[in-house]
């Protein structure tokens, strides 16, 4: 995962700490984004390979 998807924890904008609740639901938000990136890496690398079976 990499670190510009990963939320910083602490402080929230209003200067109260986040909830275990928000953090959470951050994480999932990035882990989400970076499996979505995943799926459309092996995506796109599944159907590369079936271009070249083809030839």
């Amino acid at each position: 995962m990499s670190e510009e998807s990963v939320p910083q924890q602490g402080a929230g904008p209003t200067g109260q700490p986040k909830g275990l609740l928000q953090q959470m639901e951050e994480l999932m938000a990035a882990l989400n984004a970076d499996l979505s990136a995943l799926d459309a890496d092996l995506q796109s690398a599944g159907r590369t390979v079936e271009e070249n079976e083809v030839r």
